[in-house]
Parts: C-alpha cells; structure tokens; sequence
C-alpha cells in the first residue's frame, strides 16, 4: 500500500525573510549616541563628557562607540558637524554685496535655530584651545566657511565690485568674527547684525564707485 506523503514542513526563518522595517539598528544606534553626547555635554560640559556614561544614555554597550569613533574627540566633532553646523553655500548669486550677507547669516540662523548653538556655546573653551576637538573643528566647519568666503571675494574682485588687492583670507576673520564675538559676549544675532557687518567689510573693500553706499 502506498505510503501517504509526509507533512509540508513551513519554510525556515530564512527562507523568505520579513522586510525590514524602519531604520537598521546599526543606524538607530548611531544617531542614539549621537542624542546623548549631545544631552550629556549640554548637562555636564566637555569636561565631564564620559564615553560609559554615553553609552548607558544610548543604550548601548561601550563597544558599539568604539567600533564607530576611536575617542571621545572624534564623537564630538562628529556631533558638532552634523546638528546643524554651518554649510555655508557658494553659490554665485550675481551680486557680491548679497553673497556676504548670506554667508554672514548662514552661521547665525544655525546658532539661533538649530542644537548646533547650544552645543557650540558649551565646546567654546575647547574649540579655542590648540589641540583635541578645537583643532579638528578648524580643519572642518571653519575651513568651510573659509572657502565659502574666499570664493565670494575671488568673484567680486573679477567682478569689479571688490579692490584686486583685498586680503581674501583676513575676509573670515572681519566678517565671522563679530559673529562668535557676540555669541561669546552677548549681543543679537540676526539679519541685522549680518548686514552691518558686511556693510563695514564693503566700506574698506569695495571699488570707489559702487554705489552700496
């Protein structure tokens, strides 16, 4: 007599795996540290930044930071270059008066509007010091801005807007610098401060005959 055929077994689990849903933990873990270097600087200052204690926020093991960044510099500056920190365009938007005042603005609305003010105002001691995040900070979010800048001043000078001799790379320091003047000391930090500013940059800068003023 002919045997009966033997139960279908279900498939197994890998067989014909589930779609993914959401987000890869690898990725949830990643911004989940993020999330709590930012709380914990905010909370404790750079100082008292502690890789275990990041971990414990995020919930995750000591190790998963580790895998992803070598020191607790290297997190930092990730954080800092990625909530927000200024990205300054070049654009060439054909009038070199309002290609300053964007790139003026550009770093005050990131203060005021996004995490990446309070955050900057908590690094502020170690992004001025000569080593650790400060100089790491320089190499990436300052030296963007820079060339941004730079860029802007190159075309007005073949525009004519701008005198040939004009100090390209001092351009940063005149404009930005009243910027972070004010976030150290206080003082507004709107589109009112960036058109002054750029206003006092034109005045030494500017060809005689344009008529900005």
């Amino acid at each position: 007599m002919a045997q009966p055929a033997p139960a279908a077994h279900p498939p197994s689990p890998t067989s014909h795996p589930l779609p993914a849903r959401g987000r890869p933990r690898s990725e949830r873990a990643h911004q989940a540290i993020l999330q709590a270097t930012q709380e914990l600087l905010l909370e404790s200052g750079y100082a008292g930044l502690r890789l275990e204690h990041v971990a414990a926020r995020a919930g995750v093991g000591k190790a998963t930071i580790y895998r992803r960044w070598s020191s607790r510099e290297e997190l930092v500056l990730e954080l800092v270059s990625g909530i927000g920190a200024p990205r300054p365009t070049i654009d060439d938007l054909g009038d070199t008066r309002a290609a300053l005042v964007r790139a003026v603005l550009d770093p005050i609305m990131t203060i005021t509007t996004t995490p990446f003010g309070p955050t900057i105002r908590t690094l502020l001691s170690e992004i001025a010091g000569s080593g650790g995040p400060g100089e790491r900070f320089r190499e990436t979010v300052v030296a963007a801005h820079r060339a941004a800048i730079e860029t802007i001043v190159a075309r007005g000078v073949e525009r004519g807007d701008l005198r040939p001799d004009v100090d390209a790379p001092m351009a940063t320091e005149m404009l930005l610098g009243p910027v972070f003047y004010r976030l150290i000391v206080g003082g507004a930090l709107d589109r009112d401060l960036a058109e002054r500013v750029v206003h006092a940059y034109l005045a030494g800068a500017a060809v005689p005959q344009t008529d900005w003023f």
